[in-house]
């Protein structure tokens, strides 16, 4: 296509037009089958096959012409620009007879070495109703491995950023399941709009829910996923339906808070939940759309985790908070060398003071210790599930994974009793683990009511001895408050009864550890990981203390 070439609407239809001079499928056909013509397209011929990276000509030229094809409705064409033009066909086409598209302009923005950046303005029109659309997406430009020639990189997301799966198709019609209406515990509306990180939240409350609660489906572009799993999700609403009221436990102000404060961090997350009902107040991910790493990551926890192991050895007596316990700079393990931060050492100090300070070496020596009182059936694995509620099969409402600590014996184990190795846990795990410190029982985290859908809650097998309890308080508030408390300083904003554990964890072949912080206030918990934050105190700690704030 010659420079300056845009789509444009020409009486309703697509058309194509190129500095004011007509563009026709000549140029796109000889840009396919690489003719003998000047365009940059060409790959075969008295040329010869063309290797090494795209040129930036050959970036504009190709990107160009498949919008150009797109644009027009010529699917097969568009498809044979790309990388995949058996995938990218069916796709292609949907966008008019699925999405019903009856017009679009398709304008390029200036690329970005081979990625080259472009805006959709399309009307859908159906049953009599047309809307307006706009969004953005982005393509690449690639060498074709066979051909040499330049072809888009093809994967569903150039045709809409949120088509993230191979079976997920574009659709315009009556939405498969009713609106709801989301609400927080005191009545209060919850969108998308003024919630960002709760959008895919109410994607999938809306499929569990939307029909229960009487809720009538609109008229809709949305993202039909392909699979039962995974919601829907609505791009543009041409009618809207009549939703249902569903009632949540989010609080609105915590949301809001908790949304704030993950913003500072490319990649953060945070969740606050009741200790005394397992209500959840607030979930919020930077980036905000996309994957819910709040409910659904999978990552160590670094020390947050030494509530847990700490609960394991008050539990076999093997530590009191104010007994001396050994922290040393370093402790061997089965050929692991396990080192505390910059390798302090604590002579003479209580087991409290070990872990407000984050003594590695005060946990790891006691291993030896747990294996020989009543054996691993009785380790942190079987402390975790049936103390903390960890691997019980959650069922909060919406998909979330409820953390796992594999049984572990030798070097693994030292490892996971500092929340290394092989435990993984999310921001709503922690969360719940600190609300079970602070009230003593495991209540396991929820967002929507039990009675709505009449689902099983987890429950543990037992309830922590009352002086644990006590002593897993009071250790999370020297932890929050004493001078050596590595919480003290971020923790100092919070008022009422708090308590709180840092954590780092350091991840293979990333430079900088992941922040983990876990905090309590009065009747809230909150737990927050920032990837690549560092020290917890440092990142993840501003981001629990916001969110405790604002209760």
């Amino acid at each position: 296509m010659r420079s300056g070439a845009k789509v444009a609407i020409v009486g309703g239809v697509f058309a194509v037009v190129a500095s004011g001079v007509g563009y026709g499928g000549y140029n796109l056909w000889n840009g396919i089958t690489g003719g003998s013509g000047s365009g940059t397209n060409s790959a075969s011929g008295s040329e010869g096959r063309r290797t090494g990276p795209v040129t930036p000509e050959e970036v504009t030229a190709t990107s160009k012409d498949f919008l150009a094809a797109w644009a027009t409705g010529e699917s097969e064409t568009a498809a044979r620009l790309t990388n995949d033009p058996v995938a990218a066909g069916p796709v292609l086409l949907g966008f008019r007879e699925d999405a019903k598209v009856s017009a679009a302009t398709i304008t390029p923005g200036p690329a970005s070495g081979a990625t080259v950046p472009f805006t959709v303005k399309a009307t859908v029109t159906t049953t009599g109703i047309s809307r307006s659309w706009t969004y953005t997406s982005r393509l690449t430009v690639v060498r074709g491995q066979t051909t040499g020639r330049p072809l888009v990189d093809w994967k569903p997301g150039v045709l809409h950023p949120k088509l993230t799966t191979p079976t997920a198709r574009i659709r315009t019609g009556g939405a498969k399941t009713g609106e709801i209406r989301a609400v927080d515990y005191k009545g209060r509306e919850l969108t998308a709009e003024k919630y960002p990180s709760l959008g895919p939240v109410l994607d999938q409350l809306r499929q569990r829910y939307g029909s229960t609660f009487g809720g009538k489906p609109g008229i809709e572009v949305y993202i039909d996923s392909g699979s039962q799993s995974v919601p829907d999700t609505t791009l543009l609403t041409l009618a809207k339906g009549e939703p249902g009221r569903l009632e949540t436990t989010i609080d609105a102000d915590v949301q809001a808070a908790a949304e704030k404060a993950v913003k500072r961090y490319g990649t953060a997350s945070v969740v606050a939940v009741k200790p005394s009902t397992g209500a959840v107040r607030a979930i919020a991910n930077n980036p905000a759309t996309g994957f819910n790493t709040a409910f659904q990551g999978k990552t160590m926890p670094g020390s947050t985790m030494k509530i847990v192991t700490a609960a394991l050895l008050l539990e076999k007596g093997l530590v009191q908070a104010d007994r001396v316990t050994e922290c040393p700079p370093t402790a061997m393990y089965n050929g692991r060398t396990i080192r505390n931060l910059d390798g302090f050492s604590l002579d003479g100090a209580t087991f409290g003071k070990s872990f407000a300070k984050s003594c590695n070496t005060a946990f790891i020596k006691k291993i030896d210790d747990v294996e020989k009182t009543e054996g691993d059936d009785f380790g942190l694995a079987r402390e975790a599930k049936e103390v903390f509620g960890i691997g019980l099969d959650w069922k909060t409402g919406i998909s979330s994974e409820d953390g796992s600590v594999p049984e572990a014996s030798g070097g693994a184990a030292a490892e996971q009793y500092i929340g290394q190795g092989t435990v993984t846990m999310n921001p709503l795990n922690i969360a719940s683990i600190t609300a079970t410190a602070k009230d003593g029982t495991f209540r396991q985290p929820y967002l929507v009511a039990r009675n709505v859908d009449d689902r099983e809650f987890a429950v543990a097998g037992r309830r922590l001895p009352s002086s644990v309890a006590r002593q897993l308080r009071d250790m999370m508030r020297l932890t929050a408050t004493a001078p050596y408390g590595t919480a003290t300083g971020v923790m100092s904003s919070v008022s009422g009864d708090k308590g709180a554990k840092t954590g780092s964890a350091e991840v293979d072949g990333q430079g900088v550890s992941d922040s983990w912080f876990t905090g309590f206030a009065d009747d809230l918990a909150a737990a927050a990981f920032v990837q690549g934050g560092g020290h917890g105190g440092t990142a993840a700690g501003p981001v629990v203390a916001q969110v405790l704030n604002a209760r």
